[in-house]
Order: C-alpha cells, then sequence, then structure tokens
C-alpha cells in the first residue's frame, strides 16, 4: 500500500496530528531560513560596516531549541529521530511479536520523558509571561522569552502525540 493511499485510511485524527506535525516543521525551516539570513545579515555588517545586527546572538540561542522542538514531531513521525535499533531489528526477525512491545515499551518511556520536560517548562513559561522576561539589554536589544518556552510546550505535546500515534499505527498494523 502507498503511503498515501495509506494516509487516505488513517483516522481523521491522525491526519490532523500529521498535518499539524507538518506545518510545525515548516515553521522551524522559515525559522532556519530567517537566522541564516540575520546571521548572514550580521557577519556582512560586522565586515563591511563595523557596524553588527543588535541581538542577533540572543535570537539565536533563544531559536536553537525553538527549531528543535518545531521539527522533532516530523522527525518522528518520518522515522528520522536517531535510535539504535540493532536490538529491534534482529527481534523484528526471531520475535516480531516481542519486538512489537519493546517498541511500545520505549515508546511509553519516551512519551514519560517528553512529559517531564513539557510540565517542568509549563511554570517557567508562566513566569517568563507574567513577568515580561527578556534577554538582552535594555537601550540596545531586548526580546522576551516565553515565545521559545511555549514552542516547547507545544512541541513537547505534538512530540507525544506523535509517539501515541506511533503506538496506535504498530497496534492496527
Amino acid at each position: 500500500m502507498s503511503d498515501t493511499t495509506q494516509t487516505q485510511r488513517e483516522a481523521f485524527p491522525l491526519r490532523i496530528l500529521d498535518q499539524v506535525t507538518q506545518g510545525l516543521n515548516v515553521a522551524g525551516s522559515v525559522l532556519i531560513l530567517l537566522l541564516m539570513i540575520l546571521v548572514g545579515l550580521d557577519v556582512a555588517g560586522r565586515n563591511l560596516f563595523a557596524s553588527p545586527i543588535s541581538g542577533v546572538p540572543e535570537l539565536v540561542t533563544l531559536s536553537i531549541v525553538a527549531i528543535v522542538f518545531l521539527q522533532i514531531p516530523a522527525a518522528l513521525r518520518q522515522g528520522r529521530v536517531t535510535q539504535s535499533d540493532a536490538l529491534l531489528n534482529w527481534l523484528n526477525r526471531v520475535a516480531p511479536a516481542l519486538a512489537k512491545v519493546l517498541a511500545t515499551v520505549f515508546d511509553l518511556i519516551a512519551i514519560a520523558l517528553i512529559w517531564v520536560i513539557v510540565k517542568s517548562t509549563w511554570p517557567i513559561f508562566t513566569r517568563a509571561w507574567e513577568r515580561d522576561e527578556f534577554v538582552g539589554a535594555v537601550g540596545d536589544f531586548t526580546a522576551p522569552v516565553w515565545p521559545g518556552k511555549l514552542i516547547l510546550i507545544v512541541g513537547g505535546a505534538v512530540l507525544i502525540l506523535q509517539f501515541v500515534a506511533r503506538i496506535w499505527r504498530r497496534l492496527i498494523q
């Protein structure tokens, strides 16, 4: 069955999840492109005009984690998350049912770990929002911290849902 046919036959919530995941992935790619342009302009400004763009290091720092959490759900969905799967490949050949169980256990552990990250980021996000926390220097450049924390929470939640979807897809195969 082709990937398109399988996608058309999947449940509506899974299709919506995959569309949201793809949207986050595109947003991460756009953010990478914008950062590349910004860094290029900053380097050119430094070298050609001795005038760097204020806040570029701060924006890059804020964006790195945001990019990871925007794009990791799509990487998981596409099977591109780095993992050591020698044991699972061997088990798939000799005991496919056990391989499915073990893969599901791994996914459940991953869900728990990502949940801890999302849960522990929530108070940091709310504090940054309420206190209007920022990076940079007042009078030169400031950027709010909360958007990066919100992206981490949203990306983490979508990643958890992709792990759940992966378990579901494995069970209905």
